[in-house]
């Protein structure tokens, strides 16, 4: 019977649940949210199907394939809808879509209503989003492999996708191969504890006062290499966080303390690959071919068996694809290779911590407490001390470049900014050919860097920026941000100017774009404005013997807002998160988040739009 003397035995399969005659085995969470089998004494038999079943026992014997090392692709779906839904490029899809078309069972995992994650398997097409893109969490297998074999046994066709262990347990459970069959895993860094992803869910609540309705690992609408985590509150907030910000990524990969204890000493990394095809992000890509690399994701493609080699012949026609060499697959992936190290060895501090404590805290001090080895902290803070010595450097030619050492851009940049703001990344740099007026009682609130007057693409324009701000208006930047050349910017009296600049791409007004701000406008985060564009919360003093009119109203436009070239943004609009107005619209009605507008005047001609800078 199975008897688990270490932790780092167990990769909490539920195979051996599943193979039990007598349904002696249940799986039991331990202070970590981790599940581990518990046996029956007084039902158990003695059979020993569940050590016959156990991937961990049979590692080298179930380590095995047609192909020692596997034939590799990189590849992308051709539908650019998939590749947005997908963490990598998009080939789970393509992959399953030619199994429902053969009218045959798709499984892997999916989030349940509580965002717990389990395995599922059906023939449905329609359950292909729930079962798209990587859930980062231990997914519960509990009747997977029952399921399976009952599907196989009655002639029917299935794909199934989870983790090397719990392939290599598919394996094992099954007994032998079937032609009807094909398996995919992935490319493994280690899956986390439920208890850590819920404590990660939970806390939006705890900081923005909504529950989490909807989550998406690897949001490619701020670019795939940034891992940026969607989060959609009950409230209708849309949250994004980068690696650099969200804790839980930054907890996996910089502590790896709440992954499951056996991913330390996994046993199924190396080659052969027990599955069919194996799929992974194809880290490293750029160096190879630049078709691919759209910041989208591009999947690495791995087959591993004969079986597998035909089965993707028949996806290609669905597929961009390139054979690639296998030696180029193993710098980006070394957890191809080599098991979870232990950076942080405080575990048990870490989940005392993490039942009391906010996650962002926790998640920082054993951060903190990382010890590494006494070379690589001085490693870390030579790489640390040339960073800051390369960003003064940039920051410098930066200044110079855009003032192109032009005396009165220079005196402008020194009165407006100060040398201690501009030392700390502050204030505002003007370039060599603006016009600025800014009132002495004018308020400047910049909590950032805002480039005035970008310096042009051709080098002998004269092009000028003007910026106006009028006796009681107010400029307040939060971020950095940039007026391009030809922009003119006016603030008028008792006005107020907000832009919040960049929160994760860069961003600003291109060639002649014109902002004029009576009463109030506000731009949000990571707003991408393109030639020519007009915002003005006013209609210049002019007025119409309409009831209601008034001359000026607030114009608010929300984070990630794509302002195509030469469109007009008239008073009273709001426009939405994430929404797309498309050139030389003339916009006069607010615009849903997610939409896409277009005309004069602008209507809805698309809705649930995403896209990526």
């Amino acid at each position: 019977m199975i008897d688990i003397h270490r932790k780092e035995e167990c990769c909490g399969c539920n195979a051996c649940g599943d193979v039990c005659p007598k349904n002696a085995i249940r799986f039991i969470t331990d202070e970590e949210g981790i599940w581990y089998p518990e046996v029956n004494h007084d039902t158990c038999i003695n059979c020993g199907l569940c050590e016959r079943v156990c991937p961990v026992i049979h590692a080298d014997e179930l380590k095995h394939n047609d192909y020692e090392k596997p034939l590799c692709f990189a590849a992308e779906n051709k539908n650019i809808e998939v590749v947005f839904d997908s963490t990598s490029g998009g080939l789970f899809s393509a992959l399953a879509d030619y199994m429902y078309k053969q009218g045959g069972y798709v499984g892997g995992a999916v989030f349940n209503d509580d965002f717990s994650v389990s395995h599922f398997i059906s023939n449905d097409k329609k359950d292909l989003p729930r079962l798209r893109s990587s859930k980062y969490v231990q997914s519960n297998a509990e009747g997977l492999y029952r399921k399976v074999q009952d599907l196989l046994k009655n002639g029917e066709r299935v794909l199934v996708c989870g983790t090397p262990c719990q392939m290599s347990a598919l394996r094992a459970y099954l007994g032998r191969d079937y032609e009807n069959l094909i398996i995919l895993d992935f490319i493994c860094l280690g899956i986390n504890s439920p208890l850590v992803w819920k404590r990660f869910l939970d806390s939006f609540e705890e900081r923005y006062g909504s529950p989490v309705v909807y989550t998406k690992a690897k949001s490619k609408e701020y670019g795939w290499r940034n891992l940026t985590k969607k989060v959609i509150l009950a409230d209708g907030r849309v949250i994004f966080e980068t690696r650099d910000v969200c804790k839980f990524t930054k907890g996996y990969i910089g502590t790896h303390l709440y992954t499951r204890p056996s991913c330390y000493e996994c046993r199924f990394k190396g080659f052969p690959r027990i599955a069919d095809i194996s799929l992974a992000d194809f880290w490293g890509i750029e160096n190879y071919n630049s078709d691919l690399e759209k910041n989208l994701g591009t999947s690495l493609v791995m087959i591993n068996s004969e079986k597998g080699k035909a089965y993707f012949e028949n996806i290609k026609p669905r597929i961009n694809f390139i054979p690639m060499e296998f030696e180029s697959i193993l710098s980006g992936n070394p957890a191809l290779v080599k098991p979870l190290s232990r950076i942080n060895n405080d575990r048990e501090g870490f989940f005392r911590d993490i039942k009391t404590m906010p996650f962002g805290d926790v998640v920082e001090k054993y951060s903190r407490n990382d010890k590494p080895a006494l070379k690589r902290r001085i490693k870390n803070v030579i790489k640390s001390s040339l960073r800051k010595v390369k960003g003064a450097l940039r920051f410098m030619r930066l200044i110079a470049r855009t003032t192109r050492l032009h005396l009165p851009a220079l005196y402008n940049t020194l009165k407006y900014s100060g040398i201690k703001n501009l030392i700390h990344g502050k204030g505002i740099i003007f370039g060599s050919y603006c016009s600025v007026n800014i009132a002495k009682s004018a308020v400047l609130e910049i909590d950032g860097l805002l480039i005035v007057g970008a310096k042009s693409r051709f080098p002998t324009s004269h092009l000028e920026t003007r910026l106006n701000v009028d006796k009681g208006g107010k400029l307040t930047v939060k971020g950095n941000w940039t007026f391009g050349y030809g922009s003119c910017i006016e603030v008028h009296s008792k006005a107020n100017l907000i832009i919040h600049g960049k929160k994760f791409l860069n961003c600003g007004t291109n060639i002649g774009a014109t902002i004029v701000c009576c009463e109030k406008i506000e731009i949000g985060h990571d707003v991408e404005i393109g030639r020519n564009v007009t915002i003005r919360d006013n209609n210049g003093g002019h007025y119409i013997n309409r009831q209601g009119y008034r001359n000026s109203r607030p114009v608010i436009i929300g984070n990630k807002v794509w302002l195509c070239e030469s469109c007009v943004i008239m008073s009273g609009v709001k426009i939405g998160d994430s929404a797309i107005v498309g050139a030389k619209s003339f916009v006069i009605q607010s615009v849903p988040a997610n939409c896409m507008v277009s005309g004069h005047p602008a209507k809805i001609i698309d809705r649930n739009v995403l896209w990526k800078y």
